[in-house]
């Protein structure tokens, strides 16, 4: 947790983005690091997990992150959390909480709300289309014979 939090303090006094931090621990080394670079890249998904998540992902050459676990200096948000389940990471540890996160202006608790909420209640309309012809896609994905699962 100490590199987690580490990452968090360097990236934020590199102006690279806020306060957030992570590393991936696998076999007891740290295979993936990353710290918040929202505003140095301009890339409002490049949150700390997300950063580490790729680092790890380069480093092992693999996407799947089964067998390691993540430090990160904060309660995972919404997409961050979906990430870590993509990534398949065994435990996740955190430092500060959501609520911690709220009392300096970073209110994820919103984006936890929102996902509860029926489709036509959230403040983003979201409306389905063109189901017909998508849905020719995934039926060639189901007889793709060499596709990689994940």
């Amino acid at each position: 947790m100490r590199a987690a939090i580490a990452e968090s303090e360097r990236g934020m006094n590199n102006n690279e983005g806020g306060p957030f931090g992570a590393v991936i621990i696998k076999d007891g080394k740290i295979i993936g690091r990353g710290n918040n670079r929202v505003t140095s890249s301009n890339d409002p998904t490049a949150h700390a997990e997300i950063s580490a998540i790729r680092n790890a992902c380069s480093a092992i050459e693999n996407f799947d992150l089964s067998g390691s676990e993540i430090y990160t200096s904060c309660e995972p948000c919404p997409m961050c959390l979906a990430a870590i389940f993509w990534a398949r990471i065994d435990k996740i540890y955190f430092a500060n909480t959501k609520k911690d996160a709220a009392g300096i202006d970073f209110d994820d608790d919103f984006f936890y709300q929102e996902i509860d909420k029926p489709l036509a209640k959230r403040s983003v309309p979201m409306q389905q289309m063109m189901r017909e012809d998508a849905i020719k896609v995934f039926q060639a994905w189901t007889n793709k014979k060499d596709k990689i699962a994940y």
